[in-house]
């Protein structure tokens, strides 16, 4: 299976999952920002930090955002806020 032939479900428990593609990828993180999620989970800004320092690296700027809890989708205006000021997003998903 390719990777435009992948399907993402929802883990909402979606019974007819639409086919939505993949946003296109950065051809260089050079002059980009790159915005760090942290979902608040124990050890999520540990494994950012490290990642922070490798976009650094690459010519990134680096941008942290965190969500209030883990439990609970990020709020909406968080949402919007990385969506605006931001090229590209990694969340982190640690314990």
């Amino acid at each position: 299976m390719t990777n435009e032939q992948r399907i993402v479900l929802d883990p909402t428990s979606e019974q007819k999952p639409k086919r939505i593609p993949r946003a296109p990828r950065l051809a260089s993180l050079e002059n980009r920002t790159v915005g760090l999620l942290d979902i608040s989970k124990p050890k999520g800004s540990v494994f950012l930090d490290r990642v922070e320092q490798e976009l650094r690296a690459l010519g990134a700027t680096v941008e942290r955002f965190q969500k209030p809890t883990f439990a609970k989708p990020a709020p909406v205006d968080l949402r919007h806020e990385i969506a605006t000021r931001c090229d590209a997003v990694v969340a982190a998903l640690a314990d």
